[in-house]
């Protein structure tokens, strides 16, 4: 846990802590709904968002959701891990739409 602390950003931010979504119910728009609104404010805010995820498969998830990878760490007794880190839709380059629950 230390090491991720170490890592965590002093950079104002919203922390997504945990976000899942059961198995059965993955590719339905639960997560991105529960992103959304905080997508939302983090882009009315001017916050930036972080998060790690511990499923590489996870990754293009949040790619589309503005997130992009700024490491990956090697715990001593754990998964892997994508630490994560999104810009304010105003301040990224690709600038996509705004996020939207659903397909």
């Amino acid at each position: 846990m230390r090491e991720i602390e170490r890592r965590h950003p002093v950079a104002a931010h919203f922390y997504l802590s945990v976000v899942g979504t059961d198995p059965d119910k993955q590719g339905g728009g639960i997560a991105s709904a529960l992103l959304a609104p905080v997508l939302h404010t983090c882009d009315e805010t001017g916050t930036a968002a972080y998060l790690e995820s511990s499923k590489e498969s996870n990754l293009p998830f949040y790619a589309r959701h503005g997130f992009a990878v700024k490491e990956r760490i090697e715990l001593p007794e754990g998964p892997p891990l994508w630490l994560m880190w999104r810009e304010p839709a105003h301040r990224r380059t690709d600038r996509p739409g705004r996020c939207r629950a659903g397909p």
